[in-house]
């Protein structure tokens, strides 16, 4: 079959070279795709959000399956106009994907389906939410907007002061926008992240194994919140015990309330997890595949991605069967920019990729790059996820971080602890 992938980031990358390796596919597409990417698949000049270009491109190439990556064209519509379109596309209707698109939606859905997750309270004014929070002990909170910000709308607060100030920026300052107009205060929930994918048909659940995200910019979780700065899979937090757990008290009464609410969920459900000592409960929601999760993920999936993301889109994934895994763990470290997640610069020349590409079991995913006549240039904010298979753990992170020290450009940085908490304390 002839798949197109949408998007441009790492998680793209990752999910073309493993399409682009399917027994099933034949032709991989991607849009707009970046330097990388542009070495598995055929990158085409068309906007992740660009819906209608993108209809009338697999309309004419006749494409059997597309698959979204990012999250704002799946808000927008994308799989509506494909799905009206007489296309297959992989990903949820714009209804169900406000999972993702709305954090007040998302604790609604969660409330109707009684899945654990942090108490909260939805703020539009400004006094509103100040005389919440005086009235209220001077605790940690966290502050969220609403709306979609790029992975950066989640402050973490250490007080009431701070949380006021987080409040009054998103919705006096507008530091976030239009996505900052409405904003979320909830409790800080006390444990280990662990993220979890799953395949969802409407009815079927598929998960897939579990990783764990390294959010902070700084080792040792300091530092402001990023769209990640690399992970690891599997994680010793979530065993089978665990993942039953998750299934039967967060996953199926989610797609269940989704499906009651009338909009059913068809697509990739990821569900970011705080692991309390009162068990697992929701920090988010999100309506695609994670950026850096899916890179260790999908490295180690043996199974065809393509055939998969099909019978979830065509309802069929009772039919599909178990996924099969590579058990050795993979680490994905993502290498960025300085300044990153703040301000920075671009256009730096990157060298040493091939170096780093040619060691076994190596795979460098492009998140921001772009080519600049015969240079591989920096082009984003997180710019590479260098992913390494490994025998264990240890030889997982040891090799990745070998292979990171073979790629330089200026002003390039990265954490390097992940995967040190699967270690026990």
């Amino acid at each position: 079959m002839k798949v197109l992938v949408v998007g441009q980031g790492g998680r793209e990358h990752a999910l073309v070279w493993k399409l682009a390796n399917s027994e099933s596919v034949s032709r991989v597409y991607c849009a707009p795709g970046n330097a990388g990417i542009a070495d598995d698949a055929t990158c085409v000049d068309i906007a992740s959000d660009d819906i209608p270009a993108l209809v009338a491109f697999a309309t004419e190439t006749q494409v059997d399956l597309t698959v979204v990556g990012p999250e704002a064209p799946l808000v927008a519509g994308l799989v509506d106009a494909f799905t009206q379109a007489g296309l297959c596309a992989f990903g949820p209707s714009a209804a169900a994907a406000a999972l993702e698109g709305s954090k007040a939606y998302a604790k609604e859905i969660m409330r109707r389906g009684n899945v654990p997750t942090a108490d909260s309270a939805v703020f539009q004014d400004i006094e509103d939410a100040h005389h919440f929070l005086k009235q209220r002990e001077d605790q940690p909170w966290v502050v969220k907007a609403d709306g979609l910000a790029a992975g950066k709308g989640v402050l973490m607060c250490a007080n009431r002061n701070e949380a006021m100030d987080a409040v009054e920026g998103m919705l006096v300052d507008d530091n976030f926008g239009s996505a900052g107009a409405r904003v979320i205060i909830e409790d800080t929930l006390v444990g280990q992240e662990a993220s979890i994918l799953a395949l969802v048909d409407g009815n079927t659940i598929l998960t897939l194994e579990a990783s764990q995200d390294h959010k902070r910019a700084g080792d040792g979780d300091t530092g402001p919140n990023t769209g990640g700065m690399g992970a690891y899979s599997p994680t010793p937090l979530v065993d089978a015990d665990m993942m039953a757990e998750i299934e039967e008290r967060i996953l199926i009464p989610t797609v269940h309330a989704m499906k009651l609410a009338d909009t059913p969920f068809q697509g990739l459900l990821y569900a970011g997890l705080m692991i309390t000592n009162q068990g697992p409960k929701v920090l988010e929601f999100n309506v695609r595949f994670g950026d850096p999760e899916a890179q260790p993920v999908l490295v180690r999936l043996q199974s065809d991605l393509a055939l998969a993301l099909r019978a979830a889109a065509l309802g069929q994934l009772d039919e599909f069967g178990p996924l099969k895994w590579d058990p050795r763990p993979a680490v994905c470290v993502v290498m960025a920019s300085h300044g990153y997640p703040g301000s920075y610069e671009t256009g730096y020349p990157i060298r040493g990729l091939d170096d780093a590409s040619s060691q076994q079991d190596v795979h460098v995913f492009h998140s921001g790059t772009t080519r600049q006549g015969d240079n591989i240039v920096s082009d984003g904010g997180r710019v590479l996820g260098v992913t390494v298979i490994g025998d264990h753990l240890d030889d997982a992170k040891r090799r990745a971080y070998e292979a990171v020290r073979c790629i330089r450009w200026e002003g390039a940085w990265c954490r390097k602890d992940i995967s040190d908490k699967a270690r026990p304390a």
